[in-house]
């Protein structure tokens, strides 16, 4: 299915911080990272089923789930760790708007800030998991 190591790379640490995030995190770390396994799912969904000419206003509805998602849980949390994560998630909605609006292919400008934006809101959910985690220790001490 790949042609290269980097997707395998970027999906392994996916599930990974997904999967940490559930087992250690706290409610908004478990709900954040349902979340973004939702929109995953989605986009993978969306790339396999969907039709060439509703791709992109598909892929634009997966990002604007999950930046929705994500300011609905900043504001019932109020995390700072979740302000950060909705803010790279509404970059990313503008991303996608801004090449379905422009008509433009997707090319490596791209693809290159679609994964760091994707890298920043995984961190913002491992630093929110450590934050939580630390914290639960603490209170059993």
């Amino acid at each position: 299915m790949y042609t290269s190591i980097a997707p395998i790379v970027g999906w392994t640490v996916l599930v990974a911080i997904l999967a940490m995030a559930w087992l250690r995190g706290g409610q908004a770390e478990r709900l954040g990272s349902l979340l973004v396994l939702v929109a995953a799912v989605i986009a993978i969904a969306v790339h396999v089923a969907g039709r060439e000419d509703l791709k992109p206003m598909l892929l634009l509805g997966d990002e604007a789930f999950l930046a929705v998602g994500f300011l609905l849980l900043a504001l019932r949390y109020t995390s700072v760790w979740l302000g950060v994560a909705m803010l790279l998630q509404a970059a990313q909605f503008s991303l996608h708007a801004y090449y379905l609006v422009a008509e433009r292919p997707h090319d490596r400008l791209y693809s290159t800030i679609n994964n760091i934006d994707t890298l920043g809101v995984l961190a913002c959910i491992l630093v929110g998991t450590l934050l939580a985690w630390r914290k639960r220790a603490g209170a059993a001490k």
